[in-house]
């Protein structure tokens, strides 16, 4: 079979039956994944003839994975527990009603600022088991807590885990010996190393001014999707604020790209981003006059609500028991431990060490080429598991309470274990179908190929698209990279066009695409305890995933193409367009609304 649009359906197939279902069905995870899952697995073995034993190991490939991250959401569930149990989140959420009561802002504080910081130092999904459940703590529903910590998973992810997406998903999926990038690297006149820096740079600047509007959409979201009115309007209404907050992360993010590489812009961005901003909103700097609350907790829809009860505020003149800087040490312990693992040299290695503290499986049943690690003591999980027990020591909680915690988090972590045992392997067969008789790539190159063929010379704004697609099937902005960046790259070099913002227009668009990878759904829905709603997340993500999409692909176009009438200029031109006058319905249904209301109450006090 050689028709590229026959091969291109069949690829995105299993992709698009996971998505009628999630979404159009809204079928749980726990049965939707499975279906999907057996329809790759058809698709690879009949169409890309795919040997069994490939299969197989594939799938093999897929549960070892799935089983480490069950490990990060176990970690992250009895971290929540040991927080919640001991009584230190009241003092946590005391600390931010301090602050701001804004529901807006703390999710802008504590989903953007503190998870950017998370994402730099863990990546991999961590952010996100960590923001929910603290954000669920605080006494958000559940599904905004996730919606919170799925969003962010955006901007910050391509200098995640120390700049993993870019060094190794960039820097190992490109070609560095080919005569191409040769002739390439000679015309530059820089050497590799400088070349993937160079194209991190470039990342760095287009998600800076992608992500300028993440935090108001983040705000917007919370307020349409979960506010007591469904007002948009009243997201708006922080602009200024959330402007600045995206602003205090994203310029040292840049300026750190520029002078000390990939390694650190999203760590050091977040870090100086939240140390920023919390000072100064102390002061009351761009505080929103209105306080913006869920309302009653009676009023909320149950769909919002997951097994595990989200905390109450309490009343901010109590007195305390707990100090602030007790009540945060779980977590502080658990930034630091990040980062000394992640970018001291020797602790890095030692915790990495093949046959030591890492077991190295290759061939996996002698199929070559697919190969897994699996990390004891550097994976999030484990760093997750060492806080929550330092947690036990520094709250001083008696045996019982630290037995409830393993309990809870123990019955926690069973309800998503089908859905990622099904969702991981899935992905690995799509990414391992390149293995085969038939002679094809992998079912994702295909897929790029096919969109490639359509796009021609305007890919450099459809680049973002593949990207996003890598990842939300991969769950991994990494993966994707890994993936797809030599096919961006060559394909941008065919055409005439600039192969490193391309290429780095692939790697943002991954970044956006995470957003709704469908197992990082799974995974941070487990961890505040909401089953079976992965469609509903879906429903909701999708637009920044598509917003990040088409943004990044506009900018790419315009920074090779430069502004005139030309696709970038229009794409741009319409998605300002759009977004005010989705601006502008939203104020007008707010009003609409608020004379509404007052009508009813003026009803009510005449009677």
């Amino acid at each position: 079979m050689d028709n590229l649009l026959v091969l291109s359906l069949l690829a995105v197939a299993p992709i698009v039956v996971a998505g009628i279902l999630l979404a159009g069905f809204r079928w749980p995870a726990k049965y939707t994944m499975p279906v999907s899952f057996l329809t790759a697995v058809v698709i690879a073995w009949v169409a890309w003839q795919m040997q069994p034993k490939a299969l197989a190991a594939a799938t093999l490939e897929g549960l070892i994975v799935a089983i480490t991250l069950l490990y990060i959401v176990f970690g992250a569930l009895l971290l929540l527990s040991t927080v919640t149990v001991s009584g230190a989140i009241e003092r946590i959420n005391a600390g931010f009603d301090h602050i701001s009561p804004d529901r807006r802002v703390q999710a802008i504080i504590v989903g953007w600022l503190f998870g950017s910081f998370i994402e730099g130092a863990s990546g991999f999904g961590t952010p996100a088991a960590v923001v929910a459940p603290l954000m669920l703590a605080m006494g958000f529903p559940a599904m905004a807590a996730v919606m919170v910590g799925l969003i962010i998973q955006s901007t910050p992810v391509s200098f995640g885990a120390v700049g993993t997406p870019m060094i190794v998903g960039v820097g190992d999926g490109l070609d560095q010996n080919s005569e191409a990038m040769q002739d390439r690297l000679g015309e530059l006149g820089v050497n590799y190393s400088k070349y993937v820096t160079d194209i991190a740079l470039d990342t760095a600047l287009i998600h800076m001014a992608v992500g300028i509007l993440i935090p108001l959409l983040l705000a917007c979201f919370l307020t349409g999707f979960f506010g007591p009115q469904r007002n948009f309007a009243q997201g708006l209404k922080v602009w200024p604020f959330a402007i600045y907050a995206s602003l205090a992360m994203t310029v040292p993010s840049v300026t750190v790209a520029w002078l000390l590489g990939p390694e650190f812009p999203s760590l050091i961005g977040g870090l100086v981003g939240l140390v920023l901003v919390l000072f100064t909103s102390s002061k009351g700097f761009l505080m929103p006059r209105e306080i913006f609350d869920f309302g009653s907790r009676d009023s909320w829809d149950k769909r919002w609500m997951g097994h595990i009860a989200p905390g109450d505020r309490r009343d901010p003149n109590k007195p305390h028991k707990m100090t602030l800087i007790r009540a945060w040490s779980p977590y502080v312990i658990l930034a630091a431990l990040l980062v000394v693992t992640r970018v001291i040299d020797g602790v890095n290695e030692f915790l990495t060490t093949p046959g030591v503290t890492q077991l190295n499986l290759t061939s996996i049943l002698g199929v070559e080429g697919i190969d897994t690690d699996v990390q004891f003591f550097f994976s999030p999980g484990f760093i997750l598991i060492v806080s929550a027990l330092l947690g036990y020591v520094i709250y001083q909680m008696p045996a019982k309470q630290i037995a409830q915690t393993w309990k809870t988090a123990g019955k926690q972590i069973f309800g998503t274990a089908v859905a990622l045992l099904f969702a991981v392997p899935m992905v690995r067969v799509l990414i391992q179908s390149g293995i085969n008789d038939s002679g094809l790539e992998s079912m994702p190159v295909v897929l790029a190929e096919g969109v490639a063929s359509v796009a021609g010379p305007a890919w450099s704004f459809f680049a973002p698209f593949i990207g996003a697609l890598g990842a939300f099937v991969a769950g991994s902005n990494t993966v994707s990279n890994l993936t797809f960046s030599q096919f961006q790259w060559s394909t941008a070099n065919t055409i005439g066009v600039s192969p490193e913002i391309t290429t780095a227009a692939g790697a943002v668009g991954g970044a956006g695409g995470n957003t709704i990878s469908i197992h990082n759904i799974v995974a941070a829905s487990a961890t505040v305890g909401l089953l079976n709603r992965e469609g509903d997340i879906i429903r909701k993500r999708v637009w920044v995933a598509l917003y990040y999409s088409i943004a990044a692909g506009s900018v790419a176009y315009l920074l090779i193409h430069g502004f005139g009438f030309n696709l970038g200029t229009i794409a741009v031109i319409i998605l300002l367009l759009a977004l005010a006058a989705l601006g502008y319905l939203a104020f007008r249904r707010g009003d609409s609304r608020a004379v509404k209301i007052s009508h009813t109450y003026a009803d009510r006090t005449d009677v």
